[in-house]
């Protein structure tokens, strides 16, 4: 990339970032990271670009999910193991619906920061600095624990290095093979809220019986058994961003060492900023929120700054309007895309449109909402003859009542019983799951219909 530097961002404008009060502590933890080993290699940054390719043209489909900000206090490998478990349920069913591949990316080992609607927090008659993820500050209402602390950086990259090792170990080591992974999904679509999926499950069952009769079993089929699984967080906070960047040894080029794909935020997409500047040089993957606000123009000047080679698989543009705003805001922008020739995965987050208060007082993301948004995302490209490729989620493997609604039916009195998100509502596991079911059958009647049209 010409013309770019890793250190070009600090000449931009900072946006939704921390002001360290000890400059001396934040250059010190920088030096430290800068001699750190990267989290994740150039090499699975690369196969992860070819892959979003794949899907950009309908060859694949990307499931990106996880959590909305990962926490210090709950970091427990049965929380990596169940968050992971319920992707690999979720994709095996988006396969079974689509009948390609599904790129699995987690929103994990990396997605500690977060943007905030305002900058201060008011309780009473106090008011403190914003918590911005736990590798900024802390989530305590306390005056000490507000102020952003430097050295949570080390913490952060310690917590992301022990989540990948252990998403390595599960993605290779067994634990990922398929029939085990049906084995979990046929547990949900016994339950008698669960039985509308019972079909597909069913279906699914009978693949892998003609697959085993006919030769096809865990021995003799490694991909049976391992999964590939990459890692994306927002990149928010860019000193920690700038110490992770490396030199692929190969291509000379600049990548981020942080994780496998980096997203901009709806908040932080300025053109000129400093986000977009540091996104712009490293080779990584990378994604963009696209809000309601985002007119057709400002897409076209962020496409020609972030992909200005037109390069499959780099650049994913990741929808949030909320429901029954899909069809006046994605229309305008598929036909900027259009216009320019360019090579764009479209991906769905229908999570950060849709957030409401309870009549209870929490936070929540109603379920049907979420669904709306995804089936309104599907209208469109099929109106519009583009490719729905992807979808974006923040959800757990954990048992909480964040979100409202599905087969379990969480109500607004229900949200108390285990509301643990430090930030945004989540999908639970069974909501995730019934969600994939469902965006299945959305592939799978597209898939019909482009078949019933080649036909005629």
């Amino acid at each position: 990339m010409k013309n770019w530097v890793k250190s070009g961002w600090r000449s931009k404008e900072r946006i939704q970032m921390p002001d360290y009060t000890d400059a001396e502590a934040l250059k010190a933890v920088e030096k430290q990271l800068s001699a750190y080993p990267p989290l994740v290699f150039a090499g699975e940054a690369r196969r992860l670009k070819a892959a979003l390719g794949e899907a950009a043209r309908g060859r694949a489909f990307l499931l990106q999910g996880g959590d909305c900000a990962e926490s210090f206090a709950e970091f427990s490998a049965d929380t990596i193991r169940d968050t992971f478990k319920v992707m690999l349920q979720m994709a095996m069913v988006l396969t079974y619906g689509a009948k390609v591949p599904v790129v699995k990316v987690g929103r994990m080992a990396g997605q500690f920061a977060k943007p905030r609607s305002a900058p201060v927090e008011t309780v009473g008659k106090t008011e403190l600095p914003s918590y911005r993820g736990d590798i900024v500050n802390g989530f305590e209402f306390d005056a000490q624990a507000r102020v952003p602390d430097p050295a949570r950086m080390l913490r952060a990259y310690t917590q992301a290095a022990a989540t990948l090792n252990l998403l390595r170990a599960f993605s290779t080591g067994g634990y990922a093979d398929v029939h085990q992974v049906h084995a979990w999904t046929l547990g949900f679509t016994q339950n008698q809220e669960a039985e509308r999926y019972r079909d597909v499950a069913d279906r699914i069952s009978d693949t892998l019986d003609f697959m085993k009769a006919a030769g096809v079993t865990q021995e003799t089929a490694h991909t049976l058994q391992s999964v590939d699984f990459y890692v994306s967080h927002e990149a928010l906070l860019l000193e920690y961003e700038e110490a992770l960047c490396r030199i692929d040894s190969t291509t000379g080029l600049p990548v981020a060492g942080s994780g496998h794909l980096i997203w901009i935020g709806d908040r932080t997409r300025q053109p000129d900023g400093a986000h977009v500047e540091f996104c712009r040089g490293v080779q990584n993957p990378i994604g963009l929120k696209c809000g309601p606000s985002m007119t057709a123009e400002d897409l076209r000047v962020l496409m020609a700054r972030l992909n200005p080679e037109n390069e499959p698989g780099r650049l994913t543009l990741i929808t949030r309007f909320g429901a029954g705003q899909v069809g006046e805001h994605l229309p305008r922008l598929i036909k900027a895309v259009r216009e320019e020739g360019a090579e764009v995965l479209w991906s769905c987050d229908p999570m950060h449109g849709n957030t409401i208060k309870s009549s209870s007082g929490f936070k929540t993301r109603p379920f049907d909402a979420v669904l709306r948004e995804v089936r309104e995302f599907f209208a469109v490209h099929n109106a519009e003859g583009t490719i729905p490729g992807g979808v974006h989620f923040e959800m757990t493997g954990k048992d909480v009542t964040e979100c409202t609604g599905g087969v379990r039916a969480v109500t607004d009195e229900d949200l108390s019983s285990r509301y643990h998100t430090a930030c945004d509502p989540r999908l639970n596991a069974s909501q995730s799951l019934e969600l994939a079911f469902l965006v299945a059958e959305e592939l799978s009647a597209r898939r019909r219909e482009k078949a019933r049209q080649a036909a005629v």
